[in-house]
């Protein structure tokens, strides 16, 4: 089993900058893979990037690719998400979501473990 606690979400300008932290509970966290999704108001939850249980693909949606970059320390259980040049149209809840395997990441299905979300919003 892992918990998976976010944190890192706030308030920022466009333009601006934020760092998303995913921390997970366990010692086996190198097992699974870790995806982000978003989910704004009155919107589907959309996926945004996902990486391997030892990092070395990474996979994003195109509407945040170029922009941002997802990294994972396993020793110490976290995930990271840089956000860069943030738009307004990036406000949402962003959760973090663990998978036992990396096959169709984009699939929200595919994860058994998820966090609460932090919230990101993006002033214009």
């Amino acid at each position: 089993q892992v918990q998976l606690v976010e944190s890192g979400g706030g308030l920022v300008q466009a333009g601006g900058s934020l760092r998303l932290s995913c921390a997970a509970s366990g010692r086996t966290f190198s097992r699974y893979a870790v995806g982000w999704f978003r989910q704004a108001p009155g919107k589907e939850r959309e996926f945004v990037a996902a990486i391997t249980r030892n990092g070395l693909v990474t996979n994003y949606a195109d509407s945040v690719k170029g922009r941002t970059t997802i990294s994972r320390d396993n020793a110490k259980n976290t995930v990271y998400l840089q956000m860069n040049s943030l738009k307004p149209e990036d406000t949402a809840v962003y959760t973090c979501a663990a998978a036992s395997d990396y096959v169709g990441p984009q699939d929200p299905v595919r994860y058994a473990y998820w966090g609460q979300g932090t919230q990101v919003t993006v002033s214009s």
